[in-house]
């Protein structure tokens, strides 16, 4: 992925234009039709928020979390949502696409994203989203792109100067530091009642439900840093500036005009237009920057950051000297300064670190510790004594981490109390040993100390969400909403409130109190495998064994909806995300039903036409079609694309072409509980668990819809159908179908009709016939010896007489359609 050779064997495309133009959406949208991808992010906020919306299309089995301090990885994953640095670029994908490319002038980050313009590749396709100002350069540097202009779906326009009491609903108030943002924040309270704060020191968690809470309504007005600007969609139709300059790690600098109009397009999403400006306690911005905004066109970028990436580890000082190179293209200028190459530099002349840097391994293992991110952006000598002591256990004794010291560090950081200052110089804190544990060869005990420290940043999460809503959030702004706090007290044993067992759940499990917020149930099911949740065959969903929601029929069988089991109980932030979740659920429903054949992208614009055909109608099919469907198509695919779909699971039986996968027992079942929901019928008794069943009642299309074939008499599963099929195939399978038919309990003329419909007769039967005819009888059908092991065990052991019509089934080698 990461060769030269793959960059010039692989599509790449540039889509370049200004906020709100649908870029992350399409490349969305083109990885899936891929079989596998990967997205770069440059924020973890915006990579969960990407993952949720993957995982809401396909579930949650068949894609991966990656950033510096949260890993989801299924078993196997299809695609991978990363943050930019934490894109595995080992890892061969089909398709592959970076965010916010713009970020390669970055003065600290840019040299990240330079390399991965340069070097990173999907097999067959890569896309590069961002700034229209990057066409030049993205050009310049990758000859054969296929650049693409990005139009913004909205106007955006100029409203001027407001105060804070003038602000419409629906508006952002942007500063650039925290005590700024704050400040501002509990001005909107007095005047508003209630507003949202975000900032990019937030855990996701914490994010997550503020911005849920705004999301929903509850809450009118959203303060925050910069940190909207990078892609996070947020239903804003106004955005005012607090201030024009901002810190950027090294001086005070007013902002570019590029930098307010990423800020300013958050406003206006979709279709809507949005109004940007000041806050009257600033001047009216320049007619000049304001025309910019407004056009979108803004200086190019001529030049990006760059970082030699090969490296010499032959010494700490060869290391320097290969990290301190000069780019050879006029293009690049190196990075300035960077935490890890100035703690690198002042580690390698301490004696300490000298005497154990003695070989190739020990200069890796140097430079993997300095890569530490300095999250609480404190001292930075109190950060190097960090990397330090940790690189001297590295390097002494059995070379992990000793978990008493370990054990020094992380305690005090489990500590819930205190302001919502204390809570974030904690959460910064603990966000250092979250990415020291998921780095496993460190640690003995390295799941063990990723879930501690996962549990301290969600606890601290969780309670900073809850300092800024009592901080923030006036009562009377929420007094429409019952806050979902349960108390320790068992309930009286005659409430039929569905969730007053929840409610002793959550007060025996939750909080030192005795209680369980809403927060933080809402953020256990968010954070729940989706083999935690138990779904029962009417779609009824359940956490914990308790009731949480319900699958309710959609356009089709493919797209269930969900609802909640007790809506009202719920604020709206908490509402969004339990329903985001359990769409994601039920996209792993629907995929287990189908075998895990993977429709998005076989149905995809780079298939052949055949292919897409056939991929469709097997997902409309929920895994199986029959042949005179498929007959067509599948005739037309070539070796290639038979093959592929091959790989996937699919199969050409007797009477259908299926997915392997959709045939075995638990995706027969999800495949009857859907067709049930969708139909708005229960299952037949007996579906899908017994094999063999009485037909009459039955029509061909509904017994297809549930995983049976109406052959003579009787409803017989199509996995059993396929496989006496497949051995009536083969030359020798008489032994199999003989036991097979035993096992079903076929008896006598049931067996006979069904041997005959599915193409082949009882064996025996015809020399028997031919005899007979010999002596001059007339053609009679013996009893079969399978009769004699008893009374069939499938519902109606009597033989049904056969009926005629479409209703029994369809014309002679073509089954009616499902």
């Amino acid at each position: 992925m990461n060769s030269s050779a793959s960059g010039r064997s692989s599509v790449v495309v540039a889509e370049l234009g200004p906020t709100n133009t649908g870029k992350t959406h399409r490349a969305i949208e083109r990885m899936l039709e891929h079989d596998t991808g990967m997205m770069g992010l440059p924020l973890r906020l915006l990579a969960r928020e990407v993952y949720d919306r993957v995982t809401a299309r396909v579930g949650e089995g068949r894609v991966a979390l990656m950033t510096g301090e949260e890993k989801r990885l299924p078993p196997r994953p299809d695609y991978w949502i990363c943050t930019v640095e934490a894109m595995p670029l080992d890892r061969v994908v089909d398709f592959l696409a970076v965010d916010e490319i713009q970020l390669a002038a970055h003065r600290e980050r840019g040299h990240v994203f330079t390399d991965r313009l340069l070097h990173a590749r999907g097999r067959k396709e890569t896309w590069f989203l961002g700034a229209e100002t990057m066409r030049p350069m993205v050009q310049s540097l990758i000859p054969h792109v296929s650049l693409k202009r990005a139009t913004r779906l909205s106007q955006l326009r100029y409203a001027g100067r407001r105060s804070l009491k003038s602000l419409p609903p629906r508006s952002a108030v942007v500063a650039f530091s925290a005590d700024r943002v704050y400040e501002l924040a509990e001005a909107l309270r007095r005047l508003r009642g209630g507003v949202a704060v975000v900032l990019g020191a937030l855990s996701p968690r914490t994010r997550n439900a503020q911005v849920a809470m705004y999301q929903s309504g509850e809450v009118q007005y959203l303060v925050a840093t910069d940190a909207i600007g990078m892609g996070l969609n947020l239903d804003l139709g106004h955005v005012a500036f607090a201030s024009l300059s901002k810190f950027d790690g090294a001086e005070q600098r007013e902002l570019f005009p590029d930098e307010l109009a990423q800020i300013a397009g958050r406003a206006g999403r979709h279709l809507n237009d949005g109004t940007f400006g000041t806050l009257n306690t600033l001047e009216e911005l320049p007619p000049r920057v304001v025309t910019a905004i407004e056009t979108h066109r803004f200086p190019a970028v001529r030049s990006l950051i760059w970082r030699n990436a090969e490296l010499d580890f032959a010494s700490p000082e060869a290391l320097l000297d290969s990290l301190s190179r000069a780019p050879r293209h006029n293009a690049f200028v190196r990075v300035e300064r960077a935490d890890d190459f100035d703690a690198l530099k002042d580690l390698s002349h301490l004696p300490a670190v000298r005497d154990v840097v003695t070989d190739r391994a020990g200069v890796e293992l140097l430079w993997q510790v300095c890569q530490i991110p300095d999250f609480r952006k404190g001292l930075f000598g109190q950060h190097v004594s960090l990397l330090r002591e940790t690189f001297l256990q590295l390097t002494a004794g059995d070379g992990v981490l000793d978990a008493t010291w370990l054990s020094k560090q992380v305690s005090p950081l489990d500590d819930v109390s205190g302001d919502i200052h204390t809570l974030m110089d904690r959460l910064a804190a603990i966000r250092i040993w979250t990415y020291i544990s998921h780095r496993s060869s460190w640690l003995r005990d390295a799941e063990q100390w990723q879930e501690r420290t996962r549990h301290i940043e969600d606890a601290l999460g969780d309670a900073l969400h809850e300092r800024l809503v009592e901080r923030f959030v006036q009562r009377a702004a929420r007094r429409s909403a019952r806050r979902f706090v349960r108390a320790s007290a068992t309930p009286a044993a005659s409430s039929d409130n569905p969730f007053a067992k929840l409610g002793a759940l959550l007060g025996e499990t939750g909080s030192a109190e005795g209680l369980m917020t809403e927060e933080q149930f809402v953020q256990r099911v968010v954070d729940a495998t989706h083999e935690v949740f138990e779904v029962d065959a009417s779609g009824n969903i359940s956490f914990e064994s308790q009731p949480l929601g319900r699958l309710v029929r959609g356009t089709d069988r493919r797209s269930p909806q969900v609802a909640l089991a007790e809506p009202e109980v719920w604020t709206g932030g908490a509402r969004r995300r339990l329903e985001r979740r359990l769409h994601a659920l039920a996209r792993d429903l629907v995929t287990g039903a189908m075998g895990g054949f993977p429709a998005e992208s076989l149905t995809g614009a780079g298939r052949s036409p055949p292919t897409r055909g056939l991929a469709y109608r097997l997902a409309e099919g929920v895994g199986l079609i029959t042949v005179g469907e498929a007959r067509e198509q599948w005739a037309l695919l070539d070796e290639e694309s038979r093959e592929r779909l091959k790989a996937v699971g699919v199969r050409e039986g007797r009477r259908f072409v299926y997915v392997a996968g959709a045939l075995a027992p638990q995706a027969l079942e999800r495949r009857c509980m859907l067709t049930a929901l969708f139909l708005q019928k229960p299952a037949p008794r007996g579906v899908p668990r017994e094999p063999v069943l009485d037909a009459a009642g039955w029509n061909v299309r509904e017994a297809r819809a549930f995983g049976y074939e109406l052959l003579g008499p009787v409803a017989l599963r199509i996995d059993l159908v396929e496989r006496l099929g497949e051995a009536l195939r083969h030359p020798r399978g008489a032994a199999e179908v003989q036991a097979l038919t035993r096992e079903l309990r076929l008896e006598g003329g049931a067996r006979a009709l069904v041997l005959r419909e599915l193409g082949g007769a009882p064996p025996g039967t015809a020399s028997k016939r031919r005899r007979r005819r010999r002596r001059g009888k007339a053609p009679s059908m013996a009893p079969d010896k399978a009769s004699t092991h008893g009374p069939s065990a499938h519902t109606g052991t009597r033989p049904v007489p056969r009926r005629d019509g479409p209703e029994s089934r369809g014309a002679q080698g073509t089954p009616k359609s499902d």
